[in-house]
């Protein structure tokens, strides 16, 4: 059986400064279905999960959401499908990254591709954003209940950060504390995005069963990619990341790839819509958008 895409939206900003990002998965999900049925890759329209109106309290609607789309998540991995998790804001790795591990067998790893740590916790945090704490929930660090979900479903020597420029003390202290790798932009710069891709993919395969790709689209210098939830200057090219991750929908060990922060309503031009739709298109069809034999499933 060859390996599908299901795409599954997280409509919310609830976690970040900018609400727009709400509106990113029905944006994107029609040009990235358009992109992978012209690839030729079997793709599916999963569930797009968005908070009820009447709810006021961020905290608890992103609770409820994250575990909403853990179960769509774990779903579509036991139905022997590849997620792709378009958001919203970065809150939303909670549930994309706790619905992968409850349904691999065995230990997971993730490149966490972004110009943040996202490694706060409610008592470090100085703006109590969501969105910048869920890569510390998921690595068990969660001094005060974040999601409600179960925490630490991924362990510190299978993770790596790539891209970081952007970030506060206390999160530098926790990653260094767990021993997680940080491929900060300065390195980048240095020896090139495509050396550290392979190394952090290196990194989250070894003793591992599955690996996941997360991209926050404000690694991309906001010169090319301006409508994301947090811009931060001096990012890496979009057609360089595009290369790094050229193909990586190609390994059986793929378990999801998840894509966030984008804001339409900062894009009037589309310019970050087409930065988006090609990052996920280099990962899942290689980059030269042709026709490209897919994955078997492993069982």
């Amino acid at each position: 059986m060859q390996r599908q895409i299901e795409l599954i939206g997280a409509a919310w900003g609830l976690g970040g400064p900018e609400p727009g990002c709400a509106e990113a998965p029905a944006a994107l999900i029609p040009l990235v279905e358009a992109e992978m049925q012209r690839c030729g890759v079997p793709v599916h329209s999963g569930p797009i999960l968005s908070p009820l109106r009447t709810e006021r309290r961020k905290q608890l609607a992103v609770s409820k959401l994250c575990g909403l789309l853990a179960s769509a998540v774990a779903d579509c991995v036991r139905r022997g499908r590849l997620p792709c998790v378009l958001g919203g804001d970065h809150s939303c790795a909670g549930g994309t990254w706790s619905g992968v591990a409850r349904s691999v067998r065995g230990a997971l790893g993730l490149v966490w591709i972004d110009a943040h740590m996202d490694a706060h916790t409610p008592r470090t945090s100085h703006t109590g954003r969501l969105h910048g704490m869920p890569l510390a929930w998921l690595l068990g660090e969660d001094d005060d209940p974040l999601y409600g979900l179960t925490t630490g479903v991924i362990e510190p020597q299978h993770v790596v950060l790539i891209g970081v420029r952007s970030f506060e003390p206390e999160e530098k202290v926790r990653l260094e504390r767990l021993g997680v790798r940080v491929v900060y932009m300065a390195e980048i710069r240095s020896r090139g995005i495509k050396p550290a891709m392979d190394e952090a993919i290196g990194i989250a395969t070894r003793g591992t069963t599955a690996f996941g790709i997360s991209i926050d689209l404000d690694v991309v210098t906001p010169d090319e990619a301006p409508g994301v939830g947090t811009p931060v200057p001096d990012g890496v090219s979009g057609a360089e990341l595009g290369r790094a991750l050229d193909g990586i929908g190609m390994r059986a060990d793929l378990a999801a790839l998840e894509l966030v922060e984008y804001s339409p309503r900062l894009d009037p031009g589309g310019a970050t819509a087409r930065v988006a739709v090609d990052l996920v298109r280099s990962a899942l069809c290689g980059t030269s958008g042709g026709t490209r034999q897919q994955p078997k499933v492993v069982a």
